[in-house]
């Protein structure tokens, strides 16, 4: 089948919003061609599992792709059209398995030479499409805050050294009750904005109190669920044949459910934790990964006003066989090690956040947790300074905001 053969129908796999949105814009669907429109279908595929920026942005795209001229079309996508595809693919289950026909259509791309020309085109599409779909300013600025060394009395190395030189270094901040207040500043702000999944906390340790209007994800709470999986995993691979394309495939085709997701509770935070621990690289066994990889899907996709993110120990490294094998018993923590992991975690969180709309006006604060040290970015504070200024964390927090 190719797109221009596409019905109303054929989409009744489709969950219902998704549905609604393919069928409302099957004209436009049908003149996209067969090495374009699968990628955009995985996209709409899981429209009712997506955050409400993500379900906005694919609108918006939709919308664009219906308003272009025959001639538009043809400047947009002809790259594509160049592109030759085999009968194989034309037979594939594009339709109802998108993502599976993305892989299969790399595969014969790779095979056949014509890799470079499709991230060609895929680059031009992109950059015609940022063109003609701004995206929305949030309606607050960003704040984001990085709470690294927990489980640490003290640590003598430097601390921030990339952070430092885009922002101000704070080194008399008084620690006591540190948490709460910041918990109690990210609160506020979700109350001020009680935007859906605007605001998060992500936690890689033991989870303190916090408001329940946050979204909140946690390492310590999927434990279940990471168990639930390697277990799945190591069963999978003791199979005969059974590779790593294999085993991407099957853990592609998981649902929440199949490892003791709540089918009744939010779907949508369900389907996001279950793709972290599916599709990243650690996140089952390393707490500080696991965080690492939270924070970086939920700047990338829900892009929250807020996102507070706190660092746990993880556990110390060792042979995959070994961390496969406990994974449900105990493990030696290494301390050191995960304020070093959690530390380049702060720098990365701060660069995610900078690529997010309304950049030049967002603010992100790091703290080493129970002591006087920290560092604050974003317009209130001098690039590459330090300060000896006494100060509480809620007082930091508040410079940050304005």
């Amino acid at each position: 089948m190719l797109p221009r053969d596409l019905k109303p129908e054929q989409f009744r796999a489709y969950p219902p919003e998704a549905r609604k949105l393919a069928v409302n814009n099957l004209r436009t669907l049908q003149q996209l061609p067969l090495s374009f429109l699968p990628n955009l279908l995985s996209e709409v595929i899981e429209l009712d599992y997506k955050f409400p920026v993500e379900r906005q942005r694919i609108s918006k795209e939709m919308a664009m792709l219906g308003s272009l001229t025959p001639a538009q079309m043809q400047e947009w996508f002809g790259s594509f059209r160049d592109l030759s595809l085999s009968i194989k693919l034309e037979h594939f289950d594009w339709l109802d398995q998108p993502a599976q026909f993305v892989e299969q259509l790399s595969a014969h791309l790779w095979s056949t030479h014509q890799l470079d020309a499709f991230r060609q085109a895929a680059k031009e599409y992109g950059n015609r499409l940022q063109a003609a779909v701004a995206p929305d300013q949030p309606v607050i600025s960003r704040l984001g805050i990085a709470i690294i060394g927990q489980g640490l009395d003290a640590y003598d190395g430097q601390l921030f050294r990339d952070l430092r030189e885009h922002g101000t270094f704070f080194s008399h901040i008084k620690p006591e009750n540190g948490i709460q207040q910041l918990m109690k500043g990210v609160a506020a702000r979700a109350q001020a904005h009680p935007v859906p999944y605007a605001h998060w906390y992500v936690e890689g340790g033991q989870a303190v109190e916090h408001a329940p209007m946050l979204t909140h994800v946690s390492y310590q709470a999927l434990e279940p669920k990471r168990i639930a999986l390697l277990n799945k995993m190591q069963a999978e691979i003791k199979r005969p044949g059974m590779g790593p394309e294999e085993l991407r495939t099957i853990l592609a085709a998981l649902q929440p459910a199949d490892i003791g997701f709540d089918s009744q509770k939010d779907l949508v935070l369900n389907r996001f934790q279950l793709k972290l621990l599916t599709e990243g690289s650690g996140t089952q066994v390393f707490s500080t990964t696991f965080v690492q990889w939270t924070a970086r899907e939920a700047l990338r996709r829900a892009q929250p006003l807020t996102l507070l993110v706190r660092f746990g120990p993880r556990q110390r490294q060792r042979p995959m066989n070994e961390l496969l094998a406990n994974i449900d018993g105990h493990s030696e923590p290494d301390l050191v090690g995960s304020l070093v992991d959690a530390d380049m975690g702060a720098y990365y969180n701060w660069i995610n956040q900078q690529r997010l709309p309304g950049a030049e006006y967002s603010s992100f604060i790091a703290w080493f947790e129970g002591s006087s040290r920290a560092v604050a970015l974003g317009p209130p504070f001098a690039r590459g300074a330090t300060s000896s200024a006494t100060a509480t964390l809620e007082e930091l927090a508040s410079w940050a905001v304005g």
